[in-house]
């Protein structure tokens, strides 16, 4: 039998030493980190790729790994050296896409897991993308605005090797904003001998920005909870929401269900958390946030522990900050009927499959929170065109691509009896181990 005509092997004949020398060298198989989900997250779609099966190792390793040395100047003349990465996963249905972030707690396994999800986020959203990420080890707070323009410049030109508007293109993600961005672009293009606003999006709208970037994130958020919603018959009027995280994410989905009529009854993040019954004011709230970089000291709620925040009783629960936030310790006590997944990996595989079994819907991140990479493919696109479009055409559009996205995945769910995790999975895992096929190997 030809190697074309072979029927992939079932997963489950893989020996416990075959699956640890499948493992990249760097990695610690009793430590997988977020990479391990990720690993878990392919395992359970395999058996639904039917003759694609046999690429799907290519899931299973990133395309490029990339570890750089980041050395500056303090303000106080010392020289510091922080840890950066850039790890492109596939880049099979196009160049690599994906944010940067800086975080203390930042690690490979880390990056890896958030460059694979951004490999299925989009294509489950059908944009013509790789997955990639990249980070710091560095705390930002900890920096002058000097010290943190000197780190970014110098992690730019670091990674230039391997980034491009044709080959990789960055992102803003924790700790990155719109600044970071325009520094980056600007290095790589003192580098390059040319101005190239294409090489990241995210950017200032004076520097080729697209208008709903900073929004696009949060109203994707929005916009699959109320898609899910009508199939489910909640209404979004009078239903109450929790969000952890009130950034760009939290803060701007928690906005929009307030608008349409929602509660946001409690909010958490990194300065404390709050509860208000009768819902919280939440343009005073994203005010106070705005002008304390918090929620802690807001007078028109209560403080509650960080523990109770899950036990709160709502209808929507909306995790934006971190990965990993919900696990099998806190699922069991989650009131919510729907959770839609803001941050990228806020859910272990074992509170999953509790929340699962309790009748909990969730809206995975790689098809909930991908608005802001939808609307980075637009600033890209209008980077390369010299043209750019009004917001409200941006808006229709963002909504309209992540409507039929979801219908995608909402029928594949019910066809198979899974997850909406596991059926964005199937449709992404597809788009891409398709594309794969198709490309062959080379040489």
């Amino acid at each position: 039998m030809s190697q074309a005509t072979k029927q992939p092997r079932d997963p489950s004949s893989y020996s416990p030493s075959a699956l640890t020398r499948a493992l990249p060298s760097y990695l610690n198989p009793d430590n997988l980190g977020p990479w391990g989900i990720y690993l878990q997250q392919v395992d359970r779609v395999t058996p639904y790729l039917g003759s694609l099966g046999r690429w799907v190792d290519t899931l299973k390793r990133p395309k490029r790994t990339l570890i750089v040395d980041v050395p500056i100047h303090l303000d106080d003349g010392s020289v510091a050296h922080f840890e950066g990465y850039r790890v492109q996963h596939n880049t099979s249905r196009g160049p690599g896409k994906g944010g940067v972030r800086f975080h203390q707690d930042v690690t490979l396994s880390e990056v890896m897991a958030l460059s694979a999800w951004m490999s299925i986020k989009n294509a489950a959203v059908n944009v013509p993308y790789g997955g990639a990420k990249g980070g710091i080890r560095v705390d930002p707070r900890q920096l002058s605005t000097g010290e943190l323009e000197r780190v970014t410049r110098r992690y730019t030109s670091e990674i230039g090797l391997i980034i491009g508007p044709t080959k990789d293109i960055p992102a803003p993600d924790v700790n990155t904003n719109e600044q970071v961005m325009a520094w980056m672009m600007d290095t790589y293009s003192m580098n390059e001998g040319s101005t190239s606003t294409g090489v990241v999006t995210g950017k200032p709208v004076d520097l080729g920005g697209s208008l709903g970037r900073r929004e696009a994130t949060g109203r994707g958020v929005f916009t699959v909870g109320v898609e899910a919603a009508k199939r489910i018959g909640m209404e979004i009027a009078g239903a109450r929401v929790a969000v952890q995280g009130f950034g760009n994410v939290g803060g701007v989905a928690g906005k929009l269900f307030a608008e349409a009529g929602a509660r946001v009854v409690a909010v958490q993040d990194h300065s404390g958390s709050i509860h208000r019954e009768a819902g919280l004011d939440v343009p005073a709230l994203l005010a106070h946030v705005s002008r304390t970089g918090g929620v802690a000291g807001f007078q028109q709620a209560e403080v509650i522990d960080a523990d109770a925040f899950w036990e709160v009783p709502c209808d929507i629960l909306i995790p934006a900050a971190l990965e990993q936030q919900i696990t099998e310790a806190n699922a069991p006590r989650i009131q919510a009927r729907m959770i839609i997944e803001g941050a990228n990996g806020p859910t272990t595989p074992q509170a999953d499959d509790i929340l699962h079994d309790r009748g909990v819907l969730v809206l995975p991140d790689v098809i909930a929170n991908a608005g802001g990479v939808t609307v980075s493919y637009f600033e890209w696109v209008q980077d390369f065109s010299s043209f750019f479009w009004t917001e409200e055409e941006i808006n229709e559009r963002l909504v309209r691509i992540m409507q039929g996205a979801f219908a995608a995945v909402w029928q594949v769910a019910e066809e198979h009896k899974v997850s909406l995790r596991t059926a964005t999975f199937i449709v992404a895992c597809k788009r891409i181990l398709h594309a794969r096929d198709l490309r062959g190997l080379y040489p």
